[in-house]
């Protein structure tokens, strides 16, 4: 049995977000199922939402409703959360309340999250295959002064998620894009795993079939940092010995699983540790974050040429000094090399 490292951590689960019907009509108007608590507070711009954390914390302190905040037009990316409901923000809670819209992957588990709340909205499906054809009735909306909100099942949209074509033509329309940030599976594991987080390169899924993941992985950058990956329980024994053969055995990883949930698990270990110990046991549920610490050694030294041609590029935007440090971190060369040949450029100009 290979070594391995393992965490799990038991959590209260206040709810998931894979379940339930849709709920599709508009926000009710009677009764307070659809609001949530106002405070005594008014606010020019956005809720009291200190106030509105009192009344939860405190619910039998009085505390008389206020005036209700209009939500601004635009386009509002609402993180959500990844298994505990009570990762949910403030925010998010008042953009979906105050929403017109809610473009989402899938109505049926935004539905969920709504009737979680006591939320019902109008939602729309923006996924990979339809959301070219929704930005033409987005911009629409927003030419009307409609208040959107875009979902993902679960976290932070666009990582690893739709959304990145509907921000953009937003954005070169002139419309308003406000991120609300919360739930992120990719910084969770990363703060938890204990392995280095100064940098780090966010990799999300590599490809499925052998030839081309081969080629990812040694496309990869090394030496520079921790790299994050997600992969599905089924593949991550697979992805494993790929990464153990491509980066080398040794490279310290953890696995991280069920996130915020009830059964949350993180399992340490070196790659080749980590990869026999999945192939001796059945997949896991859940989707994984996988993250590979960087060696030392795995620094790989440019050759010259190259060499020259990133200083060429980091001298374009960086003094001589910024240039020379930044490359050496890159590479793992010698400051003092990577100096000499910067002066060579400089002199050349």
């Amino acid at each position: 049995m290979a070594k391995t490292n393992k965490t799990t951590m038991g959590k209260t689960t206040m709810g998931k977000t894979t379940m339930g019907k849709t709920a599709t009509g508009e926000a009710a108007t009677n009764g307070t199922s659809d609001r949530l608590p106002n405070s005594t507070k008014k606010e020019k711009s956005q809720p009291d939402f200190a106030g509105w954390a009192q009344t939860i914390l405190h619910p039998t302190q009085d505390a008389g409703p206020s005036k209700p905040t209009s939500l601004p037009s635009g386009l509002y990316i609402v993180a959500t959360p990844i298994g505990n409901l009570g990762d949910i923000t403030l925010r998010a809670l008042w953009a979906l309340r105050e929403a017109d819209l809610v473009f989402c992957e899938d109505t049926r588990v935004t539905g969920k999250l709504l009737h979680a709340f006591g939320l019902s909205k109008p939602m729309m499906t923006c996924h990979d295959h339809n959301e070219e054809a929704r930005l033409n009735e987005a911009l629409a909306k927003l030419a009307l002064g409609q208040r959107l909100v875009l979902v993902s099942d679960a976290g932070t949209p666009l990582i690893s998620d739709p959304g990145y074509r509907l921000v953009r033509a937003c954005r070169k329309a002139g419309y308003p894009v406000y991120p609300l940030p919360g739930a992120s599976a990719l910084l969770a594991s990363l703060a938890a795993a204990g392995l280095p987080s100064d940098r780090f390169t966010f990799i999300g899924f590599l490809p499925s079939k052998p030839t081309a993941r081969r080629k990812a992985i040694e496309a990869l950058p090394q030496g520079t940092g921790t790299l994050i990956f997600y992969e599905s329980p089924q593949r991550i024994a697979t992805t494993l010995t790929a990464l153990s053969e491509g980066l080398g055995p040794a490279c310290e990883a953890v696995t991280a699983r069920e996130l915020t949930k009830l059964h949350e698990e993180f399992q340490g270990g070196t790659l080749e540790d980590l990869a026999a110990h999945y192939a001796e046991i059945d997949p896991p549920k859940g989707e994984m974050v996988l993250l590979v610490a960087a060696r030392p050694d795995q620094a790989v030294p440019l050759a010259q040429p190259d060499l020259e041609a990133r200083l060429r590029q980091a001298l374009e935007t960086l003094s001589l000094r910024d240039a020379v440090d930044l490359v050496a971190k890159e590479t793992g060369l010698k400051r003092k090399e990577v100096y000499q040949k910067a002066l060579t450029i400089t002199d050349s100009v």
